[in-house]
Parts: C-alpha cells; sequence; structure tokens
C-alpha cells in the first residue's frame, strides 16, 4: 500500500490524537502545521474603535480566543462589565468556556447549535431588545453580522482577535497527497503562501460548511467533507475514504 502523507493544518495533539488509527491501519504519515495564529489586538488598537462596552446589554461570542481578548481587554482598560450582561454563544462548548471568567449563570448565558442563525434562535422575542456586541475577527466578513442585519437587532461590531498567516513559503506542499482545511483561514493562509498553487493529483479535505464555501470562492474543490452523518469528523472522513480506496 502507498504511504500516504496529510497536511493537517492544526498544532500537534498533546494527549492523543483522532488520527492515531488513520496512521496505523492506513500506513499514514500525517504533518501537523498551523497555517494561521489568532493574536488578541492591543488596547491601544481597541480604542480606536470607539467601542464604549458599557453601552451594551448583551455580547455575542463565537470562539474561545474572542471570549479570553474581551475580558482581558476589561480588565486591562479597567472596565467592570455589569452583572446585568448576557452572553449569547454560537454553541454550548463555546457558553461553557465562560466559567473561566464569570460565574455561569443559566439567566444570563445563552447558546445555539453551531450556527449564527442559532444565535437569533436563541436571542428570540425575549432578549430581541438587547443592545449586541458582537465580537470578531479582523478578516471575519462575519455570517454573524449579517444575520443581526437581517433580524433587525440592535448590535455593533468589535474586533477583538486577529489572524496572522504562518509562513509556509519553505514547506514542501507537493509531497503532500491530502491537505486538510479547518476554517476560512487555512485557505486564506494557502494562497498567501502558494498563489499558483494546483491540486493535481492531490484530495483536499474540509471541515465545516464556511470551510468548504472558501474553497470553492479559492476555485477548488474537496473529495473529502465533514462534518456530514457518515462522517462527523474530519479524522471519520479520511477513515471512510481510505476503505473505499
Amino acid at each position: 500500500m502507498k504511504i500516504r502523507k496529510i497536511l493537517i493544518p492544526q498544532p500537534t495533539p498533546l494527549n492523543g490524537s483522532p488520527y492515531t488509527e488513520i496512521i496505523t491501519k492506513y500506513k499514514a504519515e500525517i504533518d501537523f502545521i498551523p497555517f494561521f495564529r489568532v493574536e488578541p489586538v492591543q488596547s491601544k488598537e481597541f480604542r480606536t474603535q470607539k467601542i464604549n462596552i458599557p453601552d451594551f446589554t448583551a455580547v455575542v461570542f463565537t470562539s474561545r480566543t474572542a471570549i479570553d481578548a474581551f475580558f482581558n481587554l476589561c480588565e486591562e482598560l479597567r472596565i467592570t462589565v455589569p452583572e446585568t450582561m448576557k452572553y449569547f454563544c454560537i454553541s454550548e462548548a463555546i457558553a461553557l468556556y465562560l466559567q473561566k471568567h464569570i460565574v455561569y449563570r443559566k439567566r444570563k448565558i445563552f447558546f445555539g447549535n453551531g450556527t449564527p442563525a442559532s444565535i437569533i434562535e436563541a436571542i428570540g422575542p425575549k432578549h430581541k431588545n438587547e443592545n449586541f456586541l458582537l465580537t470578531v475577527a479582523d478578516n471575519n466578513k462575519s455570517d454573524v453580522n449579517k444575520v443581526f442585519s437581517k433580524s433587525k437587532l440592535k448590535h455593533s461590531s468589535a474586533i477583538l482577535v486577529r489572524t496572522v498567516f504562518s509562513d509556509l513559503t519553505n514547506m514542501d506542499i507537493e509531497k503532500y497527497d491530502i491537505i486538510v482545511f479547518y476554517s476560512p483561514s487555512d485557505v486564506k493562509s494557502l494562497q498567501e503562501n502558494f498563489p499558483a498553487f494546483v491540486p493535481e493529483g492531490k484530495e483536499l479535505a474540509t471541515f465545516g460548511p464556511a470551510t468548504l464555501k472558501a474553497l470553492k470562492a479559492a476555485k477548488l474543490n474537496a473529495s473529502i467533507i465533514a462534518p456530514t452523518p457518515e462522517a462527523p469528523s474530519i479524522a471519520k472522513a479520511l477513515s471512510n475514504y481510505f476503505e473505499q480506496k
């Protein structure tokens, strides 16, 4: 069996890996190389956005990094977050992460099922009159912004984190048989580092609809897609792919 080389744009797992079976069962080689990193904006840069956090009655989070950035900025700028502040998160996992910074109370923490539209559902008629602060990344032409505008909810956006693309120009991308993309930023990083990239003889894998959309926008096609009912994770999608070969 040919040894397949797989590129996964994430940090090397520290405690176990869902890819262990793929390495042993299918004789695959996997390199974990992050395509980008996320850094919080500095307080000086945040001030230029003219966002006054106490003016808002609710905050919307779609990532753990945004949560850390928000509370760290508040501490640095000596902003006291009101006890009455409500928090709306894109998923339960993101909502639970709030426990790192605040006491978790269900009466003020709400979450969706992973999609921007589900945040609107969590808001519902009960919370529609809140003034929402959407925490976004610099490269995020956010679908969250779109659904809030469409729903005519009062909101403003604050850039709390910036995406910094990794320098991959010294990497031999041609040696990989399968390249995985976990986010639109992975796709953008590929374009930045390898503008002439042609996936001839390669399989491209994506996780999530936003990533698949970004890949299509880059005029590239994915042959391995997750999540699906048959493949809830990239690891399972890869296993299914190898089983069919």
